[in-house]
Protein backbone atom coordinates (compact mmCIF):
# COMPACT_ATOMS: atom_id res chain seq x y z
CA UNK A 1 0.00 0.00 0.00
CA UNK A 2 2.72 2.17 0.55
CA UNK A 3 4.30 1.39 -2.16
CA UNK A 4 1.06 2.03 -4.30
CA UNK A 5 0.68 5.86 -2.48
CA UNK A 6 4.76 6.52 -3.09
CA UNK A 7 4.72 5.35 -6.56
CA UNK A 8 0.87 7.89 -7.37
CA UNK A 9 2.90 10.99 -5.39
CA UNK A 10 6.04 10.53 -7.97
CA UNK A 11 3.34 10.01 -10.91
CA UNK A 12 1.66 13.22 -9.88
CA UNK A 13 4.80 15.19 -8.56
CA UNK A 14 5.31 18.14 -10.93
CA UNK A 15 8.91 18.85 -12.35
CA UNK A 16 10.09 22.27 -13.26
CA UNK A 17 9.42 21.88 -17.05
CA UNK A 18 5.58 20.95 -16.19
CA UNK A 19 5.35 24.06 -13.93
CA UNK A 20 7.02 26.71 -16.64
CA UNK A 21 4.39 25.16 -18.94
CA UNK A 22 1.19 25.62 -16.81
CA UNK A 23 2.41 29.13 -15.68
CA UNK A 24 2.74 30.28 -19.42
CA UNK A 25 -0.44 28.66 -20.41
CA UNK A 26 -1.80 30.93 -17.80
CA UNK A 27 -0.78 33.68 -18.91
CA UNK A 28 -1.04 33.11 -22.60
CA UNK A 29 -4.96 32.42 -21.82
CA UNK A 30 -5.14 35.20 -19.48
CA UNK A 31 -3.59 37.25 -21.99
CA UNK A 32 -6.23 35.84 -24.67
CA UNK A 33 -9.46 36.39 -22.21
CA UNK A 34 -8.52 40.27 -21.58
CA UNK A 35 -8.48 40.38 -25.59
CA UNK A 36 -11.86 39.22 -25.69
CA UNK A 37 -13.29 40.99 -22.84
CA UNK A 38 -11.68 44.30 -22.95
CA UNK A 39 -13.74 45.71 -26.33
CA UNK A 40 -16.88 44.82 -24.25
CA UNK A 41 -15.24 46.66 -21.34
CA UNK A 42 -13.86 49.42 -23.35
CA UNK A 43 -17.78 50.51 -24.95
CA UNK A 44 -19.31 50.14 -21.77
CA UNK A 45 -16.69 52.44 -19.85
CA UNK A 46 -17.14 55.23 -23.03
CA UNK A 47 -21.15 54.83 -22.67
CA UNK A 48 -20.81 55.64 -18.40
CA UNK A 49 -18.19 58.68 -19.13
CA UNK A 50 -18.22 61.83 -19.85
CA UNK A 51 -19.57 62.41 -24.17
CA UNK A 52 -16.84 65.16 -24.83
CA UNK A 53 -13.97 63.62 -23.40
CA UNK A 54 -15.50 59.79 -24.70
CA UNK A 55 -15.94 61.80 -28.40
CA UNK A 56 -11.89 62.69 -28.01
CA UNK A 57 -10.89 59.36 -27.16
CA UNK A 58 -9.46 59.87 -24.16
CA UNK A 59 -11.30 56.88 -22.40
CA UNK A 60 -8.85 54.33 -22.32
CA UNK A 61 -8.73 52.20 -19.39
CA UNK A 62 -11.65 53.64 -16.45
CA UNK A 63 -14.24 55.63 -16.76
CA UNK A 64 -14.33 59.55 -15.98
CA UNK A 65 -17.20 61.47 -14.83
CA UNK A 66 -19.69 58.71 -14.73
CA UNK A 67 -22.96 59.48 -15.96
CA UNK A 68 -26.37 57.25 -17.23
CA UNK A 69 -27.73 59.42 -19.49
CA UNK A 70 -26.87 57.91 -22.31
CA UNK A 71 -28.89 55.08 -21.37
CA UNK A 72 -31.72 57.18 -20.41
CA UNK A 73 -31.89 59.32 -23.68
CA UNK A 74 -31.11 56.12 -26.01
CA UNK A 75 -34.27 54.33 -24.79
CA UNK A 76 -36.53 57.19 -25.28
CA UNK A 77 -35.24 57.22 -29.00
CA UNK A 78 -38.72 56.45 -31.34
CA UNK A 79 -39.13 53.10 -32.32
CA UNK A 80 -36.32 51.57 -29.79
CA UNK A 81 -38.59 49.57 -27.97
CA UNK A 82 -40.92 48.39 -30.90
CA UNK A 83 -37.79 47.26 -32.41
CA UNK A 84 -36.93 45.31 -29.29
CA UNK A 85 -40.22 43.80 -28.92
CA UNK A 86 -39.42 42.39 -32.98
CA UNK A 87 -35.72 41.07 -32.08
CA UNK A 88 -37.39 39.25 -29.08
CA UNK A 89 -40.44 37.49 -30.92
CA UNK A 90 -38.29 36.91 -34.43
CA UNK A 91 -35.48 35.37 -31.95
CA UNK A 92 -38.05 33.45 -29.93
CA UNK A 93 -40.13 32.10 -32.54
CA UNK A 94 -37.15 31.48 -35.25
CA UNK A 95 -34.91 29.71 -32.96
CA UNK A 96 -37.90 27.54 -31.75
CA UNK A 97 -38.44 26.79 -35.17
CA UNK A 98 -35.06 25.87 -37.01
CA UNK A 99 -34.39 24.07 -33.09
CA UNK A 100 -37.43 21.53 -33.81
CA UNK A 101 -36.70 21.21 -37.92
CA UNK A 102 -33.01 20.35 -37.59
CA UNK A 103 -34.00 17.95 -34.48
CA UNK A 104 -36.38 16.37 -36.37
CA UNK A 105 -34.17 16.24 -40.07
CA UNK A 106 -31.58 15.06 -38.47
CA UNK A 107 -33.44 12.34 -36.66
CA UNK A 108 -34.89 11.53 -40.15
CA UNK A 109 -31.45 11.31 -41.94
CA UNK A 110 -30.44 8.85 -39.67
CA UNK A 111 -33.44 6.26 -40.27
CA UNK A 112 -32.71 3.66 -43.23
CA UNK A 113 -36.57 3.60 -43.54
CA UNK A 114 -36.63 7.27 -44.95
CA UNK A 115 -37.61 7.18 -48.68
CA UNK A 116 -34.31 8.71 -50.63
CA UNK A 117 -32.48 9.80 -47.39
CA UNK A 118 -29.42 10.19 -49.17
CA UNK A 119 -30.50 11.90 -51.76
CA UNK A 120 -32.68 14.31 -49.44
CA UNK A 121 -29.77 15.06 -47.17
CA UNK A 122 -27.37 15.19 -50.02
CA UNK A 123 -29.56 18.31 -51.37
CA UNK A 124 -29.99 19.59 -48.15
CA UNK A 125 -25.98 19.78 -47.86
CA UNK A 126 -25.45 21.04 -51.25
CA UNK A 127 -27.51 24.25 -49.96
CA UNK A 128 -24.42 25.37 -47.79
CA UNK A 129 -21.81 25.49 -51.21
CA UNK A 130 -24.33 27.16 -53.82
CA UNK A 131 -26.60 30.49 -53.66
CA UNK A 132 -28.17 31.39 -56.81
CA UNK A 133 -27.82 34.79 -55.51
CA UNK A 134 -29.48 37.81 -54.04
CA UNK A 135 -31.36 38.97 -56.53
CA UNK A 136 -33.24 35.27 -57.31
CA UNK A 137 -33.69 35.35 -53.80
CA UNK A 138 -35.43 38.06 -53.44
CA UNK A 139 -37.24 37.47 -56.30
CA UNK A 140 -38.46 33.87 -54.83
CA UNK A 141 -39.18 35.74 -51.19
CA UNK A 142 -41.38 38.30 -52.94
CA UNK A 143 -43.43 35.88 -55.21
CA UNK A 144 -43.96 33.89 -51.72
CA UNK A 145 -45.66 37.46 -50.26
CA UNK A 146 -42.66 37.58 -47.68
CA UNK A 147 -41.37 40.74 -48.15
CA UNK A 148 -42.83 43.32 -45.30
CA UNK A 149 -43.97 39.95 -43.70
CA UNK A 150 -42.54 39.35 -40.38
CA UNK A 151 -42.36 35.64 -41.06
CA UNK A 152 -39.98 36.77 -43.76
CA UNK A 153 -37.82 36.45 -40.36
CA UNK A 154 -38.53 32.89 -39.57
CA UNK A 155 -39.13 30.73 -42.46
CA UNK A 156 -36.25 31.38 -44.34
CA UNK A 157 -33.88 30.35 -41.79
CA UNK A 158 -35.93 27.66 -40.70
CA UNK A 159 -34.00 24.49 -42.44
CA UNK A 160 -30.37 24.87 -41.67
CA UNK A 161 -28.02 22.60 -43.04
CA UNK A 162 -24.93 23.45 -40.80
CA UNK A 163 -27.24 22.85 -38.06
CA UNK A 164 -29.13 19.51 -39.37
CA UNK A 165 -25.63 17.76 -40.05
CA UNK A 166 -24.57 18.48 -36.15
CA UNK A 167 -27.89 16.89 -35.27
CA UNK A 168 -27.91 14.24 -37.25
CA UNK A 169 -23.92 13.51 -36.16
CA UNK A 170 -25.22 13.56 -32.40
CA UNK A 171 -27.95 10.82 -33.34
CA UNK A 172 -25.85 8.50 -35.20
CA UNK A 173 -23.81 8.36 -31.70
CA UNK A 174 -26.88 7.69 -29.55
CA UNK A 175 -26.98 3.51 -29.45
CA UNK A 176 -29.34 2.17 -31.54
CA UNK A 177 -30.27 0.01 -29.14
CA UNK A 178 -32.38 2.51 -27.58
CA UNK A 179 -34.66 3.03 -30.89
CA UNK A 180 -34.73 -0.50 -31.51
CA UNK A 181 -35.93 -1.69 -28.28
CA UNK A 182 -38.50 1.12 -28.76
CA UNK A 183 -39.52 -0.73 -32.09
CA UNK A 184 -39.54 -3.78 -30.85
CA UNK A 185 -42.84 -2.42 -28.06
CA UNK A 186 -44.66 -1.13 -31.18
CA UNK A 187 -43.27 2.47 -31.07
CA UNK A 188 -43.63 4.17 -34.39
CA UNK A 189 -41.04 6.81 -36.08
CA UNK A 190 -43.09 9.90 -34.45
CA UNK A 191 -43.31 8.09 -31.19
CA UNK A 192 -39.48 7.42 -30.84
CA UNK A 193 -38.40 10.95 -31.75
CA UNK A 194 -40.92 12.22 -29.41
CA UNK A 195 -40.27 10.25 -26.51
CA UNK A 196 -37.15 8.64 -27.41
CA UNK A 197 -34.66 10.94 -29.04
CA UNK A 198 -35.97 14.13 -28.08
CA UNK A 199 -34.81 13.64 -24.01
CA UNK A 200 -31.38 12.32 -25.23
CA UNK A 201 -30.59 15.07 -27.88
CA UNK A 202 -31.66 17.70 -25.93
CA UNK A 203 -27.35 19.00 -25.30
CA UNK A 204 -27.57 19.20 -29.33
CA UNK A 205 -30.87 21.23 -29.59
CA UNK A 206 -29.69 23.54 -26.96
CA UNK A 207 -26.45 24.24 -29.23
CA UNK A 208 -28.26 24.57 -32.05
CA UNK A 209 -30.64 26.67 -30.18
CA UNK A 210 -27.26 29.22 -28.93
CA UNK A 211 -26.10 28.98 -33.31
CA UNK A 212 -29.99 30.35 -34.04
CA UNK A 213 -30.61 32.26 -31.25
CA UNK A 214 -27.48 34.44 -32.10
CA UNK A 215 -27.62 34.57 -35.56
CA UNK A 216 -31.88 35.75 -35.28
CA UNK A 217 -30.66 38.19 -32.64
CA UNK A 218 -27.78 39.75 -34.71
CA UNK A 219 -29.90 39.34 -38.01
CA UNK A 220 -30.12 42.73 -40.40
CA UNK A 221 -29.69 42.02 -43.71
CA UNK A 222 -32.64 40.36 -44.45
CA UNK A 223 -34.75 43.51 -43.34
CA UNK A 224 -31.95 45.74 -45.49
CA UNK A 225 -33.70 43.52 -48.30
CA UNK A 226 -37.19 42.59 -47.47
CA UNK A 227 -38.62 45.09 -45.17
CA UNK A 228 -40.20 48.73 -45.77
CA UNK A 229 -42.23 48.71 -43.02
CA UNK A 230 -40.80 50.79 -40.00
CA UNK A 231 -43.02 48.46 -37.60
CA UNK A 232 -41.07 45.63 -38.40
CA UNK A 233 -37.73 47.24 -38.36
CA UNK A 234 -35.53 44.60 -35.38
CA UNK A 235 -33.08 46.34 -32.87
CA UNK A 236 -30.32 44.95 -35.18
CA UNK A 237 -31.49 47.25 -38.16
CA UNK A 238 -31.78 50.76 -35.63
CA UNK A 239 -28.33 50.15 -34.51
CA UNK A 240 -27.50 49.50 -38.36
CA UNK A 241 -29.27 52.89 -39.46
CA UNK A 242 -27.72 54.71 -35.84
CA UNK A 243 -24.16 53.69 -37.00
CA UNK A 244 -24.85 55.45 -40.43
CA UNK A 245 -26.75 58.67 -38.91
CA UNK A 246 -25.04 58.68 -35.74
CA UNK A 247 -24.20 62.56 -35.67
CA UNK A 248 -28.31 63.72 -37.00
CA UNK A 249 -29.65 61.26 -34.18
CA UNK A 250 -27.13 62.74 -31.63
CA UNK A 251 -28.83 66.03 -31.99
CA UNK A 252 -32.43 63.99 -32.32
CA UNK A 253 -31.35 63.20 -28.32
CA UNK A 254 -30.02 66.22 -27.25
CA UNK A 255 -33.17 68.42 -28.63
CA UNK A 256 -35.87 65.84 -27.62
CA UNK A 257 -34.76 65.89 -23.74
CA UNK A 258 -36.75 67.74 -21.42
CA UNK A 259 -36.90 71.38 -21.45
CA UNK A 260 -34.76 71.89 -18.10
CA UNK A 261 -31.88 70.00 -19.45
CA UNK A 262 -31.44 71.99 -22.75
CA UNK A 263 -28.08 73.82 -21.14
CA UNK A 264 -26.98 70.17 -19.89
CA UNK A 265 -23.40 70.59 -19.45
CA UNK A 266 -21.36 69.17 -22.34
CA UNK A 267 -20.35 65.86 -20.42
CA UNK A 268 -24.10 64.66 -21.06
CA UNK A 269 -24.68 66.09 -24.55
CA UNK A 270 -25.04 63.08 -26.92
CA UNK A 271 -22.41 62.88 -29.42
CA UNK A 272 -22.43 60.10 -32.55
CA UNK A 273 -19.64 58.33 -30.36
CA UNK A 274 -22.07 57.72 -27.39
CA UNK A 275 -24.46 56.92 -29.56
CA UNK A 276 -22.89 54.60 -31.05
CA UNK A 277 -21.43 52.81 -28.32
CA UNK A 278 -24.61 52.63 -26.45
CA UNK A 279 -26.83 51.11 -28.71
CA UNK A 280 -24.02 48.66 -29.13
CA UNK A 281 -24.37 47.86 -25.46
CA UNK A 282 -28.20 47.70 -25.33
CA UNK A 283 -28.20 45.18 -28.50
CA UNK A 284 -25.28 42.65 -26.99
CA UNK A 285 -26.21 42.77 -23.26
CA UNK A 286 -29.83 40.65 -23.76
CA UNK A 287 -27.83 37.97 -26.25
CA UNK A 288 -24.65 37.66 -23.54
CA UNK A 289 -27.30 36.65 -20.39
CA UNK A 290 -28.87 34.29 -22.22
CA UNK A 291 -25.52 32.35 -23.48
CA UNK A 292 -24.40 31.29 -19.52
CA UNK A 293 -27.44 29.07 -19.19
CA UNK A 294 -26.79 27.17 -22.30
CA UNK A 295 -23.10 27.01 -22.12
CA UNK A 296 -23.09 23.88 -20.52
CA UNK A 297 -25.02 21.75 -23.08
CA UNK A 298 -22.87 23.78 -25.50
CA UNK A 299 -19.77 22.17 -25.02
CA UNK A 300 -21.36 19.24 -24.39
CA UNK A 301 -23.95 18.54 -27.55
CA UNK A 302 -20.71 20.03 -29.54
CA UNK A 303 -18.49 17.36 -28.21
CA UNK A 304 -20.66 14.26 -28.20
CA UNK A 305 -21.54 15.49 -31.76
CA UNK A 306 -18.04 15.27 -32.99
CA UNK A 307 -16.37 11.87 -31.25
CA UNK A 308 -18.14 8.77 -32.79
CA UNK A 309 -17.05 5.22 -31.71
Amino acid sequence: MKKQTAVEEKKHKLTGGDLVLSISCYIIFTFCAILCVYPFYYIFINTISANDLSAKGAIIWYPVGIHFTNYIQALHIDGLARATQISVMRTVIGTGFTVCASAFLGFMFTQDKMWGRKIWYRLVVATMYFNAGIIPWYLTMKNLHLTNNFWGYILPVVVSPFNIILTKTFVESVPKELQEAAEIDGAGVLRIFFQIMIPVIKPIMATVAIFAAVNQWNAFQDTLLLVTDTKLYPLQFILYQYLNQASSLSSLANTSSSNSLAAAAAATQQTATSIRMTITIIVVIPIMLVYPFFQRYFVKGIMIGAVKG
